[in-house]
Order: structure tokens, then C-alpha cells, then sequence
């Protein structure tokens, strides 16, 4: 699987690409894991992100971990090592910011949704907590 798509709760969808040379444990970890739905509350500390702290709990190692994220970009904390000060969240940047240690950035959202995860973002900043569903995205659709 090399994308999956974010649908808000009035039905708007948000693409994104799977880093699956550069995150391919957490990749494909994760697109096992869908569909599922979650909670997102807004970082506004930590910048510019949407997260949850309830993560689907992935067996992976870290891998293409930083601190730093790109907008558009999504990162999970893997639970192992339990160290780790972000185990078991999950962010997504829809413009600057920075998190407080290393999460594995396994996907970013297609170029041409930015403006639509720019507006989710706001939305979650402004008037509060949004579920948010994580599907796959056919590969037949065209990108």
C-alpha cells in the first residue's frame, strides 16, 4: 500500500503517501492497522499539529525519527523504547513545529490537500477535538 486518506466527520478527505522507503516498518505497521478512528485534539505548544496521545500501538523500531517534522507531515512514537517521551501518540504538522522527541515520520499529505489539512488543523484549533477516520486509499484511484 503506498497511500491512505483521512476523512473528516463532514465527509471532506485528506490524502496522504505512505514513506515507505524511509519509514518502511512503520508504513506498513500502520496501513495494517486500518481503518480505524480517533480523537484529535490540537498541539498548539508543540506548533502547528493535531494529535492523540492513543496511537495504534505499532511494533516497530524507530526509524526515520526526528524531532523535527515537515508541514503536511505524520509522525507516530513508537511504544518501544519506552523512553521514548512520545510513546504511543500521534501528530500530524499541518505547518510548523516541533516535537519534544524523536517520532517516526512515516507519510505526508498529497501537495494538492495541504490547503485542506491547513483548514482541519485550524478548525481543531478554533472550535475543539474532532473525530477524524484513517482509511486506506485504492490504488486504482487516480493521484
Amino acid at each position: 500500500m503506498t497511500c491512505f486518506l483521512i476523512r473528516t466527520k463532514d465527509d471532506q478527505i485528506i490524502r496522504f503517501r505512505f514513506y515507505n522507503e524511509l519509514a518502511p516498518e512503520t508504513s506498513n505497521a500502520f496501513s495494517t492497522y486500518l481503518p480505524f478512528s480517533k480523537i484529535f485534539f490540537h498541539a498548539r505548544v508543540s506548533g502547528q499539529e493535531i494529535w492523540i496521545d492513543n496511537a495504534p500501538a505499532l511494533a516497530i523500531v524507530q526509524e526515520n525519527s526526528s524531532v523535527f517534522a515537515e508541514p503536511g507531515e505524520i509522525v507516530i512514537g513508537p511504544v518501544n523504547p519506552s523512553r521514548n517521551k512520545v510513546a504511543g501518540f500521534m501528530g500530524i504538522f499541518y505547518g510548523e513545529g516541533k516535537l519534544i522527541d524523536g517520532g517516526n515520520i512515516f507519510g505526508k499529505v498529497f501537495e494538492d490537500d495541504m490547503t485542506l489539512l491547513k483548514t482541519l488543523g485550524d478548525k481543531i484549533w478554533k472550535q475543539g477535538a474532532q473525530e477524524l477516520r484513517f482509511e486506506s486509499l485504492p490504488e486504482e484511484k487516480p493521484y
